[in-house]
């Protein structure tokens, strides 16, 4: 039997995301499952791997999120039978109607859960957990500044922080998005970029925030790094707007004696008892009313290019996803 995959040949821009039909697997290895797709995730991670930013082995199938359906268990395998839903973060092939996944990285998805929003959930959800429990652990009282808050894990890094009892800045590009912040719960909210260190000096009275959760990168890393308190975070954990060029360790201390992190999801959820126990945290978040994923738009899967178009252009709002099934 054969299925739709996007495959990517060779690195470039997105019109190296070309849909080619592949054949699906007939027998499930041991401790794997083979899933029906029914949506997966758009993520930057998946943009980084398409432009070599990250060397990864050629040819591959792109994406490393998604949620879907089982339809056939390897032996042995006890924890999914054919017919559970599942999500899954950290699974690459996932631009593609199916994928072999080990089942100790499949996570349960909930009655009541849309096929979208557990598709929409996992990879920014873990991302904004880990970033406000350990990368910089949260205590109530305590401001932050988020880049990019109307953004997919903005959006939810926003919500946790604002659970966890954090005064919440966030920096977003156009009106639009600030209305998008607020709602999430945003307490300030800062149009444009142009001396967000001003401007969030002046919220803080002069002394600063906290911690910084920056998701730019070069744009925003010296206006990052002012913001700070003496003794604050910079957890910078993404660069959609450049990588940030090498930074002298004498700079942390002129800056205050802060802190600086670069954490990547892996190492957060690598033991399957920590990642099933931060998503069963966004879970009861979620079934409080406490969380929410916004979903921004759905494209086929033979749109992955118009979709990393998009997201690559900033222009997004929350998640996109790409219609697998």
């Amino acid at each position: 039997m054969q299925s739709t995959a996007i495959v990517v040949r060779e690195q470039g821009g997105p019109e190296v995301l070309r849909p080619e039909q592949v054949d699906v697997p007939q027998e499930v290895g041991p401790g794997e499952a083979l899933v029906e797709i029914a949506y997966a995730g758009v993520n930057f991670l998946d943009i980084y791997q398409r432009e070599g930013r990250y060397e990864m082995d050629l040819p591959y199938v792109p994406g490393s999120e998604g949620a879907g359906r089982v339809i056939a268990v390897g032996q042995g395998v006890t924890d999914v039978k054919p017919g559970d839903r599942v999500a899954w973060e950290g699974i690459l092939g996932s631009y593609a109607r199916h994928v072999v996944a080990p089942v100790p990285r499949l996570l349960p998805v909930a009655d009541g859960v849309s096929d979208a929003q557990a598709a929409a959930l996992p990879l920014q959800g873990l991302t904004a957990h880990y970033l406000a429990t350990e990368s910089h652990p949260l205590r109530p009282g305590e401001t932050v500044l988020i880049h990019a808050g109307a953004g997919g894990t903005g959006l939810v890094l926003t919500q946790i922080a604002k659970i966890l009892g954090a005064t919440v800045i966030t920096t977003v590009s156009s009106e639009e998005k600030a209305k998008i912040s607020r709602d999430a719960g945003a307490d300030h909210v800062l149009v444009g970029y142009e001396d967000f260190t001003g401007r969030v000096r002046d919220l803080t009275g002069g002394r600063g925030v906290h911690a910084v959760y920056d998701g730019v990168g070069k744009s925003t890393f010296d206006g990052s790094l002012a913001a700070l308190r003496p003794r604050g975070t910079f957890v910078l954990f993404g660069g959609s707007s450049g990588a940030v060029p090498p930074v002298d360790p004498m700079r942390l201390s002129a800056a205050g004696s802060v802190k600086f992190t670069r954490p990547t999801l892996k190492h957060f959820v690598a033991d399957p008892a920590e990642l099933l126990s931060r998503y069963r945290d966004l879970l009861d978040w979620a079934s409080q009313g406490r969380l929410s994923v916004r979903v921004h738009a759905e494209y086929p899967l033979d749109d992955a290019a118009r979709a990393h178009r998009d997201l690559a252009g900033r222009g997004t709002v929350g998640k996109l996803l790409l219609r697998c099934a």
